[in-house]
């Protein structure tokens, strides 16, 4: 009978190909973040998070700051510096995202994030998109990637079409949209009372692959997973933020960076709150040509470690290479 056995080598620096993004729903009502737990999920490839997390792929100037700040205690006579004392915590974390898509659109933007519902005949003019042409019903044996129409619904979309898919604004206030908090509304006349106010800015959406006589094959999962008694669907033609609001997108997020020996640091942040308007950097290429990227910048907000009561903002988890002396 043998064993392998493994030499160690010395460590050297990390290098890493690039960060790469995953972000999650933050429970805003109860305060309850999607957490990361690196001693069971720490290996997972990196295009196939573990549920709920979701991928946004490389991103690039990624930059955190521990803006926590320190205080001493001094007795005596004269006065010694006897202990260290933590006054405030507080963390920010900025970078660019490189593609661009509904919820990177929304991290970004900071404020309520808006689909474009394709709109209806005669409809005023509207900066973030007129009244809407009507929603239809979802049938019974929908799935998180099928949506299940009456043949004459699903007539009215076309492979490649984008959807919105959630409830009727009935005159609810608080946090609002299904699988993420889309918005808070306040009242019902802050909202004109419209049925599809909802739907205008929820996060479930997705890209329509193909049509068929009993409905909508999806090219992505639901971010709110199985259909909802009384969710219906609108088409929507793209996405729109803006400059101001009251609202702030709330997070969690995961950072990665893999290195190139078999190594793995993982940044995760249970609570990021947007602290910027939107904002874009161009990067210039062949002329006239430049790549436009999305800038983003957050706060961390605090969540309590189970393990030992402590308030804390960011954890940092590094997983060794299996053949480097630690």
């Amino acid at each position: 009978m043998s064993t392998s056995a493994v030499t160690p080598m010395p460590s050297l620096p990390p290098v890493g190909r690039s960060v790469r993004a995953y972000f999650a729903p933050v429970d805003r009502v109860h305060r309850l973040p999607t957490l990361f737990d690196p001693s069971v999920s720490g290996r997972f490839s990196v295009s196939t998070p573990p549920a709920p997390w979701v991928d946004l792929g490389w991103i690039e100037d990624f930059t955190r700051k521990s803006a926590s700040k320190f205080g001493d205690l001094v007795t005596g006579s004269p006065g010694t510096t006897q202990f260290q004392v933590r006054e405030t915590v507080d963390a920010t974390v900025s970078f660019r995202f490189k593609a661009w898509g509904k919820l990177s659109m929304a991290l970004a933007a900071g404020s309520q994030h808006m689909n474009i519902i394709v709109p209806a005949a005669g409809g005023a003019p509207n900066g973030s998109g007129s009244k809407g042409v009507p929603p239809v019903n979802l049938g019974t044996g929908s799935t998180a990637t099928f949506l299940a129409l009456a043949s004459s619904d699903a007539a009215g979309f076309s492979a490649g079409s984008l959807v919105t898919v959630d409830v009727d604004y009935t005159g609810q206030t608080g946090y609002v949209g299904s699988g993420v908090y889309a918005a808070y509304v306040t009242s019902a006349s802050a909202v004109n009372s419209d049925p599809d106010y909802i739907r205008r800015v929820s996060f479930n959406v997705a890209r329509v692959t193909s049509s068929s006589s009993t409905g909508l094959q999806l090219a992505q999962s639901l971010i709110a997973g199985v259909p909802a008694t009384g969710m219906r669907v609108q088409p929507i033609s793209g996405f729109v933020d803006r400059e101001g609001g009251s609202f702030f997108q709330e997070w969690s997020a995961l950072f990665l960076i893999d290195g190139q020996q078999g190594e793995r640091i993982l940044f995760h942040y249970p609570r990021l709150q947007s602290m910027a308007g939107p904002a874009e950097t161009a990067t210039a290429m062949a002329p006239p040509l430049e790549r436009i990227a999305l800038s983003a910048a957050f706060r961390a907000l605090p969540v309590t470690d189970a393990n030992d009561g402590e308030q804390v903002v960011c954890f940092r988890s590094f997983l060794p290479s299996s053949v480097t002396l630690v």
